[in-house]
């Protein structure tokens, strides 16, 4: 069974940054696209970010442009969230999920595994 583990998430002040890493486990992360999702308390999940696994495009939300960049490290089998000048509206649980895909979608019904996701809080 293919394996995802989210970690990074944690408490921080509105401007702050975090950095959530993805590894994955049992299987390598190469040839499969990977989403960024979050889900706030009593608001359905949305897409956050993407990245290819053929060319490293990427896609991002326009909620998180300008601030979120993502990345991956194959040698490491994990893909990165680096989140800057966080605010109160950015408090979620992440999630990151992947998928044998044709570049890279923000679209849930488009990925098979998901990890089980890292808290996000940005509050003063």
């Amino acid at each position: 069974q293919l394996q995802l583990v989210e970690s990074g998430g944690g408490l921080v002040q509105p401007g702050g940054s975090l950095r959530l890493s993805c590894a994955a486990s049992r299987f390598t992360l190469d040839y499969y696209a990977i989403g960024w999702f979050r889900q706030a308390p009593g608001k359905e999940r949305e897409g956050v970010s993407c990245i290819s696994s053929s060319d490293g495009s990427t896609y991002y939300a326009d909620s998180v442009k300008g601030r979120f960049t993502i990345s991956r490290d194959n040698a490491k089998n994990t893909v990165y969230l680096q989140m800057n000048s966080l605010k109160p509206e950015d408090t979620a649980h992440y999630y990151c999920a992947a998928d044998r895909l044709y570049g890279c979608s923000v679209a849930q019904y488009e990925y098979d595994y998901w990890g089980q996701g890292t808290q996000v809080t940005v509050s003063s």
